[in-house]
């Protein structure tokens, strides 16, 4: 693994589970931690420079995604952490800043979520969407747009792809972890 990808900032170094894959082509800076099973694919910037950056376990970020965050400031006390649950699938060129997106997910290609939002397990965000500051997406349905909005409740075969999608992305890095 590159050391020039993943370098410390003021003093937090970014803390990796060895069964993560972490292509050499991304870029992990400070307080930002990736859990067991997870992977971060080529062109992914994640900046834990100001605030922290948690990723649960068997999340994929997709190549060239951008996870940051959002300062402390007079304007916003606590700033905004930037959170990933569990068994969620960032699809390619995805923007989280500053925003919490909780288990079983999909966040399509192109979207943004934006300070403070949160998106709760089981959402369905198409491709292309825009998340608003603050705005709490409910869990179980199809989100759209830009502004997102509710669009329907997702079905049965819909819900079971969140499971199969993280375990097919936990499958393909451990292909890349073995050669």
């Amino acid at each position: 693994m590159n050391t020039y990808n993943i370098r410390s900032f003021q003093g937090h170094q970014p803390a990796i589970d060895p069964s993560a894959y972490i292509d050499p082509m991304c870029t992990i800076i400070g307080d930002a931690h990736i859990g067991k099973d997870s992977s971060v694919w080529p062109h992914v910037s994640i900046r834990g420079d100001m605030h922290r950056i948690r990723i649960g376990e068997g999340t994929s970020i997709q190549d060239g995604s951008v996870i940051h965050v959002t300062h402390a400031s007079k304007y916003n006390p606590a700033g905004f952490a930037t959170t990933v649950g569990n068994f969620v699938t960032i699809g390619h060129k995805v923007t989280l800043h500053g925003c919490t997106i909780h288990d079983y997910c999909i966040i399509g290609m192109d979207s943004i979520v934006l300070d403070g939002a949160v998106i709760e397990s089981q959402v369905l965000l198409a491709a292309g969407s825009l998340v608003a500051p603050n705005k709490v997406l409910k869990g179980g349905y199809l989100w759209a747009g830009r502004p997102a909005q509710m669009k329907r409740p997702l079905t049965e075969e819909e819900l079971s792809f969140f499971e199969y999608s993280a375990k097919n992305y936990i499958k393909l890095k451990n292909q890349y972890l073995t050669g």
